[in-house]
């Protein structure tokens, strides 16, 4: 007595689509991901030579028009340390930083004002500049 065995066939995947697929999805988020910066507020920044880089934890701008701005919220000069007390304490860094986005028009006045107010509450500053 012979015993046959039954042919098997072999499981295949259809794969032929999936790189396709994977390069749209790699395409999408790259251009979600470029889109997802919350703390833009467009300004013409001054120029630069150097290259330091510091993470960011809280983003101070000042426009044109001298409006401060934490985050993306517009703040009143005589309000900016009561807002940025509570951003600063709830960072988990041992120095906080705020990085001073400006304008290249505003007045040094402007800025050093924002610097002696992250002085004051024990934080380090970083003025963010375009690089040539």
């Amino acid at each position: 007595m012979q015993i046959r065995k039954k042919y098997k066939g072999e499981a295949e995947v259809f794969t032929e689509a999936l790189n396709d697929i994977l390069f749209i999805l790699l395409m999408f988020f790259l251009i979600v991901s470029t889109l997802a910066n919350p703390n833009v507020i467009k300004l013409s920044q001054p120029k630069s030579q150097g290259d330091t880089k510091a993470k960011q934890n809280v983003v101070v701008s000042i426009d044109a028009n001298k409006q401060f701005y934490v985050g993306t919220t517009p703040v009143p000069f005589d309000s900016l340390k009561s807002m940025l007390q509570p951003a600063i304490s709830k960072e988990k860094t041992e120095i906080p930083t705020i990085v001073i986005n400006a304008d290249k028009t505003v007045d040094i006045e402007s800025v050093v004002g924002v610097m002696r107010i992250a002085k004051e509450l024990g934080a380090k500053t970083v003025l963010s500049v375009e690089k040539n």
